[in-house]
């Protein structure tokens, strides 16, 4: 029962440390709460989408290196330097995010998913979330190109198959009840296996087991009251236990402990995500239409931004509202530019060939006013401004109190839709302070020797929103740290 460094938790940041500490050491433990089917924290749930800087096409073959000749002639991939990822992760969190692990972060986004892909993880460029076909080319926007083949359980089922082949010991249905620690440091884990507990004895400890967000007494303690209404899109395991487990260790808390990345999801979903669905409940086309709430008015400017910097912050706008829910509403203009997410069966959706009819079946709302304000609306888009998706294109409404600052399109061409939406919350902002090597900082200012920690359960990264994609390549970076850092205690 003897490990040179035990990881908790089984997630992308988790498998990343145990991968990472195994090119050092013989002996690497994982635990992993749920069974082996559930396994995988929120990365499952995911897109697999990452963030990584690039220079050009050349960068994004590091990554993706099976690229061929056809796709990279089709495909206008841009650039996204160091300094638009520090520029985007500054202004989304108004400039409170950590300087040095957001440095950190950036440049090490594009050779982490290298080290990944070299350990056998495979990777695509983004065509169908991140793209837009404008005549026959493919142009990326935001920011945002690489993800995982096969999305987060892709992600998660290759990173699972990796750690066995390099001899990591993987334990399900084991959960992680504290840290065994004295004056000098960590000692080991007291875990529950199978319902039995054992003490494990380690030199090191890896905390990667997400932060508290399914817990719906914790949510509304540090997010607020109305919090516990809120869905989870993601795991029913990521209760804080990694967290709570170093805090009694006397590590510091720090970060947005109020805030968290939560999204519009769809209303009707289930109250933990569902492996089957994945992140299709998600619904993440709103800058093409607008907002309705129960009172039947608009309430949040739809193209603010590019839905890669708003969609983390407006699932906190759409719960305060009243009943908890809004409807996005959308014409036969943009129904080819609403996402995937919106074709699945498990939509509560409404349909009228004239916007008196789609508002008469907008249930528990103000039909009424909703009427009024969607025409109001219609007549504030200036629309001899030309619509771009591609870019921020200054096509917005004149007049209203509350504006549409791009992507305006009058609501005019049925048939009409409407999707009713509430919050899915993602992960929690708040959580444990480290420093550059990943070590888990005590509350007296100084690393808690052997103890380390990577992903969701880290502060100080990410306030009041972020930028999608930066989940999975801050759980990637800050796993490969720990793990090697981990490895030299």
């Amino acid at each position: 029962m003897e490990y040179d460094v035990i990881v908790v938790g089984a997630g992308n940041a988790a498998l990343c440390a145990a991968l990472s500490a195994r090119e050092t050491v013989q002996k690497v433990l994982v635990l992993e709460r749920a069974t082996e089917d559930e396994s995988g924290g929120n990365s499952r749930f995911t897109a697999g989408l990452m963030r990584v800087a690039y220079a050009g096409v050349d960068d994004l073959k590091k990554a993706i290196p099976d690229l061929s000749p056809e796709e990279i002639a089709r495909t206008d991939f841009g650039t996204y330097t160091e300094d638009q990822f520090l520029d985007d992760m500054g202004r989304v969190t108004e400039y409170r995010c950590d300087p040095d692990l957001t440095e950190i972060l950036v440049k090490k986004s594009l050779s982490t998913v290298e080290w990944m892909q070299k350990k056998g993880v495979r990777f695509t460029a983004a065509w169908g979330r991140q793209a837009f076909n404008i005549n026959g080319k493919f142009k990326f926007w935001g920011g945002l190109t690489v993800e995982a083949v096969g999305g987060g359980p892709g992600l998660v089922e290759s990173l699972t198959a990796i750690a066995r082949k390099q001899g990591i010991e993987l334990w399900f249905n084991s959960r992680a009840l504290e840290l065994v620690w004295d004056d000098d440091g960590i000692k080991g884990v007291r875990v529950k296996k199978d319902g039995k507990t054992v003490e494990l004895n380690t030199k090191a400890v890896v905390l990667a087991a997400g932060g508290f967000q399914s817990d719906p007494e914790q949510r509304t303690r540090y997010l607020g009251p109305g919090w516990e209404l809120a869905k989870v899109r993601g795991t029913r395991f990521n209760t804080g236990d990694g967290i709570r487990m170093a805090l009694a260790a006397g590590a510091a808390a720090t970060g947005n402990w109020s805030g968290c990345h939560a999204v519009a999801w769809e209303r009707n979903a289930p109250e933990f995500g569902d492996l089957a669905i994945g992140d299709q409940f998600q619904k993440h086309s709103y800058p093409w239409g607008i907002y309705i709430n129960a009172e039947g008015k608009r309430f949040v400017d739809e193209g603010a931004d590019f839905r890669n910097y708003t969609y983390a912050k407006y699932g906190r706008v759409i719960l305060s509202q009243p009943g908890q829910f809004a409807w996005q509403i959308f014409d036969a203009k943009v129904k080819a530019q609403l996402r995937d997410e919106y074709k699945i069966k498990q939509v509560t959706k409404r349909v009228g060939n004239t916007l008196e009819e789609l508002v008469g079946k907008l249930e528990d709302t103000n039909q009424e006013q909703a009427l009024k304000e969607i025409q109001a609306y219609n007549k504030a888009v200036q629309t001899e401004i030309p619509f771009n998706p591609n870019v921020k294109d200054g096509r917005g409404t004149k007049g209203l109190a509350i504006p549409k600052s791009n992507w305006a399109n009058t609501l005019d061409t049925p048939p009409y839709e409407a999707y009713a939406v509430t919050c899915g919350i993602t992960f929690s902002f708040g959580g444990l302070k480290i420093n550059t090597e990943a070590q888990v900082i005590s509350s007296d200012g100084m690393p808690i020797p052997g103890l380390y920690a990577a992903g969701e359960l880290v502060g100080g990264i990410f306030y009041f929103n972020y930028p999608g994609g930066t989940g999975l390549t801050n759980g990637a970076v800050f796993g490969k740290i720990a793990g090697q850092s981990a490895a030299r205690s």
